[in-house]
């Protein structure tokens, strides 16, 4: 399967929806119906991933009359396998659009589906068996690691101690870490701790505040995401730590792109990993049955450093995350 890297905006949700509402149906006597798989919002940028599911969803029914796509959210990966049986036991499934609650525990209930013949669109956190899918959107995981990394070493002269917060076992949280690993590993920088806080605000706080008590000097924080950075904040502010220069996230929170355009000393960089991702894949999979194109391989966007120079390029204040 060939990968293409892909800018944001190649792939924006407008430009894709636009291809579709310009382009007559061809098989105008024929039902589909997609099912789109993602996770319950459980953090900001789930928030998100479901804003821009349900949009998507109502414009291409709308351009569309006979495309069915059906939105499906789960709080859990066992819920999200049980909803994704119940989506199959109950409807004829042309296509599934799903974004694994974890990979490991959905990988054999979507190998379940595609057995059917079904069309396989996988977003944002992979399959541990990549071969089941048709087509993979999603950021670059090991760039927003590896871009993340390169700058604090440089920031950090290449010495100090620094801790990671991780997020849910997944192929992309994988990745992140292996991309700021292996950077760092170069440096003489020094992982003193690296722990799973499930990228979630509230878990990071008290993993934070068990780090602050455990090391008495943290140069660094690389909390993998920015709902989780927030946390790692709050703890940093409640115990008064001058030590930490640096605490940085990741995805392109609006809150924490607010800080970067502000020149925030601790949070000066983020990294782009928008949720509309969601969008452009559901409306990539409709073009299968829109008589447009057939879409296939993986496609991957930029992830480029946001400084307080591009920040407005990276800046949506209407969106929910």
């Amino acid at each position: 399967m060939r990968t293409f890297n892909k800018s944001a905006r190649i792939l924006s949700a407008t430009v894709l929806a636009s291809a579709i509402a310009s382009t007559p149906v061809l098989a105008q006597d024929k039902e589909f119906t997609i099912a789109v798989s993602i996770p319950a919002a459980t953090h900001g940028w789930t928030g998100g991933v479901v804003y821009h599911a349900e949009r998507a969803e109502k414009e291409i029914e709308a351009a569309y009359p006979n495309i069915d796509v059906i939105v499906s959210t789960a709080a859990s990966a066992t819920a999200q396998v049980s909803a994704l049986e119940d989506l199959s036991a109950t409807n004829n499934l042309d296509a599934l659009v799903i974004l694994p609650f974890t990979s490991e525990e959905l990988t054999g209930p979507v190998e379940q589906v595609a057995s059917n013949g079904t069309f396989i669109t996988v977003v944002d956190r992979g399959l541990s068996d990549p071969s089941i899918q048709d087509l993979y959107v999603a950021g670059d995981n090991i760039a927003v690691g590896s871009n993340t990394a390169d700058w604090l070493v440089d920031k950090l002269g290449g010495e100090g101690e620094i801790v990671v917060l991780r997020g849910i076992p997944t192929v992309i949280d994988d990745e992140r870490i292996k991309g700021f690993t292996e950077v760092i590993d170069k440096s003489n920088i020094k992982i003193l701790d690296i722990q799973y806080a499930n990228w979630n605000q509230d878990e990071a706080f008290t993993l934070m505040q068990d780090y602050l008590a455990q090391y008495p000097n943290i140069d660094a924080v690389w909390a993998n995401d920015d709902d989780m950075l927030l946390g790692v904040l709050e703890a940093v502010d409640q115990a008064g730590r001058a030590d930490v220069k640096f605490a940085l996230g990741g995805n392109g929170m609006k809150q924490v792109i607010e800080m970067v355009k502000a020149g925030d000393e601790r949070t000066p960089i983020s990294t782009p990993y928008p949720p509309s991702m969601i969008a452009s894949a559901i409306y990539m999979t409709a073009a299968q049955f829109a008589g447009q194109a057939l879409m296939r391989g993986s496609f991957k966007l930029d992830a480029p450093l946001i400084t307080p120079e591009n920040a407005d390029q990276f800046y949506f204040p209407d969106s929910p995350f």
